[in-house]
């Protein structure tokens, strides 16, 4: 007979992602044990094989769902009515707003991606991928005379952008919604006015 799924079978598993996502940022994945986990989560060891078959399937999972769900939040948004600058300074908002109480996912994607075997990184790599080029083109759209068919400068660009955001977190952690705004703001303009002089 089949096991049936608890009724807080999904309040339980982001309780073990979030926990997770928490000592794999401090600790750092190598380090970080299933015991911790289930010492930060307040339940057995053996609950968590429950959810998990190993420490791999866990940061998986946890990759997986916070790629799967930034991806989704940026780019499916309907920008449609706006211009290309004023598209560009949305999703540069929305990305840094995607981030908010996400530090420790983000730190986890940048630092332990590469202990997954190859086919779950190139997995995740997609959805990384999707989003760069959902920017790519917001920044070519901004300003196509910059870039004409330059695929190398807009390639630099996109990526200067990318680390401009990606870094935020680690100067900056404390920063709320306005914040976040602010900055998205300040990188719109390096960016469209820095790209200028190219």
């Amino acid at each position: 007979m089949a096991r049936t799924i608890a009724k807080d079978h999904d309040q339980k598993r982001a309780l073990i992602l979030s926990a997770s996502a928490r000592l794999f940022a401090e600790e750092g994945y190598d380090r970080a044990s299933m015991t911790q986990i289930a010492r930060a989560c307040g339940i057995s060891k053996a609950n968590i094989y429950h959810y998990y078959e190993g420490k791999d399937a866990l940061l998986f999972d946890l990759l997986d769902s916070y790629l799967r769900r930034l991806r989704d939040r940026v780019c499916q948004m309907d920008l449609s009515d706006l211009d290309p600058v004023a598209r560009l300074r949305r999703i540069l908002t929305e990305v840094l707003l995607a981030y908010e109480g996400a530090d420790h996912e983000h730190k986890v994607q940048l630092n332990a991606i590469s202990a997954l075997p190859e086919p779950q990184q190139e997995h995740l790599r997609t959805y990384q991928r999707e989003m760069v080029k959902f920017m790519s083109a917001a920044i070519r759209d901004a300003a196509p005379e910059t870039f004409g068919a330059d695929k190398g400068k807009l390639r630099a660009v996109t990526m200067s952008v990318f680390g401009m955001l990606n870094w935020h977190y680690m100067w900056n952690a404390g920063a709320d919604t306005e914040d976040r705004k602010g900055y998205a703001d300040l990188v719109a303009r390096l960016t469209l006015e820095g790209v200028q002089g190219l």
